[in-house]
């Protein structure tokens, strides 16, 4: 076996690293945040064939799902739901009366592994801290590290194009409020982030599906993001809102591109 030469480890993460960030410059969609209702997009936009980028700020993805409920980790799934995440390969148990609980460790290894196989790519330690606006529309993502943004270092982002743009970067809606700052008004009841209310898993499960949609040109949300923006409540540790979200701000996007 050949010694192992320390320049040529940094070469292979630079060469790789670079050659697979040049390639998602310009993407058809890029999701902001890489949580649950973000990763099950990212599959299904990557498995109808579009080139699907993701920034999660955090060195892992996943989003408040790892957790489960209070650090326990399982997640609780309802009927019409717990198909999306048998699909990534999840066992779940029947809990009773419509109720099924999976691992939240498993759920999210899962959840990654099979948006990466169909072609997603995820990026880590990347805030997205603005939009690319031309012509009145949300034409891509403004990005920088997120060590520079937690060191507070005056340092220029970068730009990645895009198609169409995912806000899932789940209770803050921090693509939404940006664009509502600088970009004009939402499409909302007041033209802004309303801002997300108390707990209320039964209304807000319903609502996280119904409010995932196009609030601005360009510009989508999904997941606890879309309830957000809303003005719904959240949820809690029942998930399958989440998952049902993802889905189907993928189809509104693919049947958009």
């Amino acid at each position: 076996m050949k010694e192992i030469d320390d320049i040529k480890v940094t070469e292979s993460i630079v060469n790789r690293y670079f050659e697979e960030f040049s390639e998602h410059t310009e993407v058809d969609v890029a999701i902001a945040g890489a949580g649950p209702a973000g990763l099950v997009a990212a599959r299904y936009l990557a498995e109808k064939g579009h080139k699907v980028a993701m920034f999660e700020r955090k060195l892992s993805p996943g989003g408040g799902m790892w957790g489960g409920g209070m650090g326990y980790p399982v997640v609780v799934l309802q009927e019409g739901s717990v198909d999306e995440i048998k699909k990534v390969g999840v066992d779940v148990k029947d809990a009773g009366d419509g109720y099924y609980t999976a691992d939240s460790i498993l759920s999210v290894s899962k959840l990654m592994s099979s948006a990466i196989d169909a072609g997603a790519r995820i990026f880590n330690i990347i805030t997205v801290e603005d939009v690319l606006y031309e012509k009145e529309r949300i034409r891509g993502v403004v990005i920088n590290s997120s060590a520079i943004e937690t060191i507070g270092l005056h340092v220029d982002p970068i730009t990645i194009g895009a198609k169409a743009t995912i806000d899932a970067t789940g209770h803050d809606a921090e693509v939404c409020r940006v664009v509502e700052e600088k970009a004009g008004e939402l499409e909302t009841e007041k033209g802004r982030v309303l801002g997300e209310k108390s707990m209320w898993a039964e209304i807000g499960e319903k609502t996280v599906v119904k409010n995932t949609r196009e609030v601005f040109p360009g510009l989508w949300v999904t997941g606890m993001c879309a309830n957000a923006v809303m003005g719904a409540p959240r949820m809690g540790p029942i998930f399958g809102g989440m998952l049902l979200s993802g889905k189907k701000v993928a189809d509104l996007i693919d049947s958009q591109l």
